[in-house]
């Protein structure tokens, strides 16, 4: 993958336009960090179609380098039943499974949302029209997939705030009060690389986290650090947090 990352953002560089890959996992954005001071010649921009979305595009290329603008390929995409009253329930798992029953990539496809009996999900563009006619059934219930202006309110991953009381806005204490972990379970996750921070595997668990930070441990959940709120008398920090839930 890295070579891949290598070789689109030298073809930009020297042909004066933008290249893009397709949506990548966490895991896959994370080897683009790690060689991401090797490709410093050229702008990049991640982007997969929502601000809370996982799976992201990496794009190369600027307007101030090309002196104008290329879009994401990224669709929208509304998924109903075609009769709600006898449309069955269905998950996350249900619907990728029959996109992936279609004979396409996963690579192809971004981030889910599951609601109800409805759903909707990014794709690229080059493949909105196969999708919108072969995607007609998940599970036992007939489907109409159509594209769609964008992610409704509603179908957002809803965060609640919370408050903490810890000791310094270090990313292990702040993990393991929020996750309920003692330090002898909360240090190992970082060093397992099961521990991220704007996308990026986070090893350094010392390391304090700023206001703003998206903080994923696997197996455990997500959150956004909303910062430190007040200090109390005895010198600890109160901080606040966005759970995804």
């Amino acid at each position: 993958m890295k070579q891949r990352f290598m070789d689109l953002a030298n073809m930009s560089f020297q042909n004066g336009h933008y290249t893009f890959t397709h949506f990548l996992s966490p895991s896959e954005v994370d080897e683009f960090f790690q060689i991401e001071k090797e490709l410093a010649f050229i702008p990049y921009t991640l982007f997969g179609g929502s601000l809370d979305a996982e799976r992201q595009i990496l794009r190369f290329g600027s307007e101030e380098m090309f002196g104008y603008v290329e879009e994401f390929p990224v669709c929208c995409m509304h998924v109903r039943p075609v009769t709600p009253k006898f449309a069955g329930p269905a998950g996350h798992r249900d619907v990728l499974g029959a996109l992936m029953n279609l004979g396409i990539e996963r690579d192809v496809v971004g981030d889910i949302w599951v609601r109800d009996k409805e759903c909707y999900f990014f794709c690229l563009a080059n493949m909105k029209d196969y999708i919108c006619d072969q995607l007609t059934k998940i599970r036992h219930t007939n489907v109409v997939c159509i594209e769609t202006d964008g992610l409704p309110e509603e179908f957002r991953p809803e965060r609640k705030r919370e408050e903490y009381v810890v000791a310094s806005n270090r990313c292990d204490a702040i993990v393991s009060h929020i996750f309920h972990l003692s330090r002898g379970k909360c240090i190992p996750l970082f060093r397992e690389k099961k521990v991220f921070v704007n996308s990026r595997q986070y090893e350094n668990n010392s390391g304090a986290l700023k206001e703003g930070d998206i903080v994923s441990v696997r197996g455990y959940g997500k959150f956004v650090f909303a910062g430190v709120v007040r200090e109390t008398k005895k010198g600890r920090l109160t901080v606040a947090i966005e759970k995804y839930v």
